[in-house]
């Protein structure tokens, strides 16, 4: 808890500062002066200030976003040696870039954290993937448990190498939305059997963009083998005479070649809510043997239908770890692929908010500062080069929104200097009014229903 509260507040931090210091930066570049830096709202818990006549540096007590606070004659009186400074005498063209300097860095430092990322290199499993899900276009395609995926290559397009699952998902993800077609060179582990598959991804539901669009597609998590772990000590799997190291052959006669596959035949070993007796044959240190294992009955978690279902259990641990790559770059890739990262995710981003407009995508792909303080602590769990990942998604994300054409964000005030620019004359302060009144409704919906996402993620209704 401590580790996920720590990391959001460093993400909220970092995301803040670097925000604020676009604004800050272009602002004092332009020669307009800057009388407050704040990161946060309310309560100043922090303040240093040069000079009465420099700008004002505060950390206040809610780190929930920050502000820039430049002199401008609509906000108070302005001394007349001072008016060349104030925000609103500039001329049109250094206004739209002082507004749009913030969103603009929170991109470039997204760049940066997806280069510096892939710098380190990044520990992604193997894109070896275990069965698909049965019925699916996976398996109609002719998938299979166990194949490697080598090369892609979208929509007809040019062949690429695939570096790991993660980016296999990523593109199959992008594929999915455009309602396109992606061909897959794989080959069995060992790298023998080479074929190409094909996965007609036109007419997918895309509604709901999370782990059920692979699950709908059918491609198989990470590949495991049949073998176990740590067994419990009493639990049916002892009592049956496993070990740890077993590997599963075959289950009453049908012959195993995946983790997740044993996994499926231990949790429908139970019949009238008791445990049936199964037929296992194992190897072990280069032995066949034969065993009688009968699971226990629990019930099934993962059960909505209120009917009580339950389902087998062994107590042992199923399945190796996922074979797992070095994802790393080179400086000039690195940073190449943090531009071409950054593009695609904006891109995504603006597609999806596009389509849960119209009603093509499910408002549950919202996600609010309880999603973002879950995802921070494991980010940060799995290592530096994964936080910094994160860290570029929620930028990039920050940076977007921060675009949108609703009033109290910056592309708000974007959108009236385009008005400008086409009229010749600012919004009359009638329009002004009602559309700062229409953005904050609009704003405090969007934040209402993230955080009813969030709270419904966490409660496991989402």
């Amino acid at each position: 808890m401590i580790t996920t509260i720590l990391a959001f507040l460093l993400t909220l931090g970092v995301l803040i500062v670097i925000h604020e210091y676009g604004h800050y930066r272009v602002a004092v570049a332009c020669g307009v002066k800057v009388l407050r830096f704040s990161v946060g709202f309310g309560q100043v818990l922090w303040r240093h200030q040069k000079t009465p006549d420099s700008t004002e540096f505060v950390v206040c007590a809610l780190p929930l976003g920050g502000y820039v606070r430049m002199l401008d004659e609509r906000e108070g009186g302005v001394l007349p040696s001072e008016l060349p400074r104030a925000f609103n005498r500039q001329s049109l063209a250094k206004r739209t870039a002082i507004v749009a300097a913030g969103p603009v860095a929170n991109l470039a430092l997204a760049i940066l954290l997806y280069a510096m990322a892939h710098w380190i290199g990044l520990q992604e499993p193997k894109a070896v993937l275990g069965p698909p899900v049965a019925e699916s276009r996976a398996e109609r395609a002719g998938m299979q448990a166990g194949d490697w995926v080598r090369a892609l290559a979208q929509d007809g397009g040019e062949w690429r190498d695939v570096d790991s699952l993660t980016d296999l998902r990523w593109e199959v993800t992008q594929t999915a939305l455009r309602q396109g077609r992606i061909d897959l060179q794989v080959s069995r582990r060992d790298g023998t059997g080479k074929r190409t598959v094909s996965l007609d991804l036109a007419g997918l539901p895309t509604r709901d963009v999370d782990a059920s669009l692979m699950r709908t597609i059918g491609l198989g998590g990470p590949y495991s083998e049949p073998v176990l772990g740590e067994v419990k000590a009493g639990g049916p799997a002892a009592q049956a005479g496993l070990l740890a190291g077993d590997r599963v052959l075959s289950v009453d006669g049908q012959a195993l070649s995946d983790a997740q596959t044993l996994r499926e035949r231990i949790r429908a070993g139970v019949a009238d809510g008791r445990g049936q007796a199964q037929a296992w044959v194992v190897e072990r240190s280069g032995q066949t043997l034969r065993l009688t294992v009968t699971p226990r009955v629990v019930a099934d978690a993962a059960a909505n239908d209120g009917a009580g279902a339950s389902v087998g259990r062994i107590d042992a641990f199923v399945g190796q770890p996922a074979e797992m790559v070095t994802v790393q770059r080179g400086p000039i890739d690195g940073l190449v692929l943090g531009v071409s990262r950054t593009w695609e995710v904006s891109a995504l981003t603006v597609k999806m908010l596009g389509r849960m407009l119209i009603g093509e995508a499910s408002i549950k792909n919202l996600s609010g500062p309880l999603t973002i303080a879950d995802y921070a602590g494991q980010s940060v769990n799995q290592g530096l080069a994964f936080y910094l990942g994160f860290l570029a998604l929620v930028s990039v994300s920050l940076g977007v929104l921060n675009l949108l054409p609703l009033p109290m964000l910056d592309g708000g005030h974007l959108m009236y200097y385009i008005f400008e620019a086409v009229t010749g004359r600012p919004p009359s302060d009638l329009w002004l009014a009602r559309l700062q009144r229409g953005g904050i409704a609009v704003l405090m919906l969007m934040m209402s229903v993230a955080l009813y996402n969030d709270v419904a993620r966490l409660l496991g209704a989402n």
